[in-house]
């Protein structure tokens, strides 16, 4: 039951993507869960005759069997084939002739399907979606096409992208038994040997009311909404089988892990540096919203932020520096240094004044002037990004799905405020560990000396074969 006691990023926009409305309060909140499990949020906001409706399951790519990753990406892609009511693609063409859009987009903690669309239209939106949500329909040859749909997708975006390779890479030895580790997508050879079997088994699995979240922003009321959602969602039936969400836990990290990716490919080396970080827990955001301010000092604007100041004008160590942090996550999530060196500046010493930079920041504290200008800057932002029904829905579907509250949600904006300069100096300290890190450096191969050790130089080794996004979406 919903409870209402319950690549580098900004700290700002993660402030945003995962809190936003509360306090200009341009939608009213209302909450309440049907019999069969289905937990709704209803985002009132009549501002313009259009909703967004999404449906969030509880399921993500970390929550995949073994041997079986991309399974919940490789499902998102099924969900638009066809129902017992439907022929696969009619989903989509139906509400494109509404004058709708539709997609879909699968993460580690959960899997989500939306649709914007006139105010008007939600019933039919309803109807649609609860009726693949128990009764989707995939022969083999469905299961064929979209496994090399998938397949091409991964060379597109992960085999010819160095950074995400690398950014793959450095997933996989940042968690060392945790399935963050796995790309969303999956590994290539466990993407080719997806079956029917597999994707109607997580489907009937995790695929139900009593494992999702129903959101609903926009021009319309809560009698509304439930009045649909009891005629649409209510007859469904729960998951009988669905399992406690338990994941394989992180072992104590107690050594430095680095890694050197090599390709020829790569247009601008740089280094780049996560640690092992709290995410936002339930009742307990203050330490999540410490490194939130810590990312944002750090990395922020280039001309004010700490990184941007001390390597990009005071030494000129770098073209471009920053800091990033998502603390929406199930589990422990990650804090990241970046550093692009300007040329004549090796990785080695870009990684040196990184760490200078840093460490000064530790000595000299936060500075307090900086620091008011974020929280208005911050203030400012939670009110403009209430304009976006799409967003809205987004934001709290995220928040919801990742084990926050609505009171955790709600609680966030004036906790951001509150956090002092002691607070961030005491979480940077914490997070900090190398042992709990991994540092990697992104370059070309280099240059034979000359055409006589050209000569004798080997032959490379073949580039060894992973992948990684963050956040898959697909266009259907």
């Amino acid at each position: 039951m919903l409870r209402l006691i319950p690549a580098p990023v900004s700290a700002l926009f993660c402030a945003l993507l995962t809190l936003a409305p509360v306090t200009a309060r341009a939608a009213e909140i209302s909450s309440f869960t049907l019999d069969n499990g289905l937990d709704v949020v209803v985002l009132e906001d009549h501002r313009a005759p259009l909703v967004v409706q999404m449906v969030w399951y509880n399921v993500g790519a970390a929550d995949e069997p073994p041997g079986k990753s991309g399974i919940a990406h490789f499902l998102e892609h099924l969900m638009f084939k066809g129902t017992d009511d439907l022929a696969p693609g009619e989903f989509s063409d139906i509400i494109t002739r509404n004058g709708g859009s539709d997609n879909a987009f699968t993460s580690n903690d959960y899997t989500a399907y939306f649709q914007r669309i006139a105010a008007d239209r939600l019933e039919l939106m309803m109807k649609l979606e609860s009726d693949r949500m128990r009764d989707l329909q995939i022969t083999d040859e469905d299961v064929a096409t979209e496994r090399a749909v998938v397949l091409e997708e991964r060379n597109m975006r992960t085999e010819n992208e160095p950074g995400a390779l690398f950014a793959e890479q450095r997933d996989a030895a940042q968690y060392l038994n945790h399935p963050y580790g796995t790309p969303i997508i999956g590994w290539r050879h466990e993407i080719e040997q997806l079956n029917r079997e597999d994707a109607l088994e997580f489907y009937r699995r995790y695929y139900a009311p009593n494992n999702a979240t129903l959101i609903v922003a926009g021009d319309t009321t809560p009698e509304e909404v439930r009045r649909l959602a009891e005629l649409y969602y209510g007859p469904l039936e729960p998951s009988d089988n669905l399992p406690p969400r338990l994941r394989p836990a992180e072992p104590p990290q107690i050594a430095e892990r680095r890694l050197h990716y090599t390709d020829p490919r790569v247009s601008q080396p740089y280094v780049v540096r996560t640690y092992l970080a709290p995410e936002r827990d339930s009742g307990d955001q203050r330490e999540a919203a410490a490194l939130t301010m810590l990312a944002e000092l750090l990395g922020g604007s280039p001309a004010t932020s700490v990184l941007g100041r001390k390597l990009q004008f005071e030494s000129d160590a770098a073209i471009y520096a920053s800091a990033f942090y998502n603390g929406v996550s199930l589990d422990d999530t990650t804090f990241g240094l970046y550093i692009i060196p300007t040329p004549g500046t090796t990785l080695e010493e870009g990684e040196a004044a990184l760490d200078q930079a840093i460490a000064e920041f530790l000595e000299e504290g936060v500075d307090a002037a900086q620091f008011e200008r974020i929280k208005m800057q911050i203030r400012a932002s939670l009110i403009y990004a209430d304009d976006s029904i799409d967003g809205l829905a987004r934001r709290y579907g995220m928040a919801l799905s990742s084990g926050l509250t609505l009171e955790d949600i709600e609680a966030w904006p004036d906790l951001l405020d509150s956090i002092t300069e002691e607070e961030v100096i005491a979480a940077a300290r914490r997070v900090f560990d190398k042992s709990r890190s991994v540092t990697g450096w992104m370059q070309v191969p280099e240059a034979p000396a000359s055409a006589e050790a050209a000569a004798t130089e080997p032959a490379p080794e073949p580039a060894a074969e992973p992948a990684g996004i963050v956040e898959e979406e697909t266009g259907q």
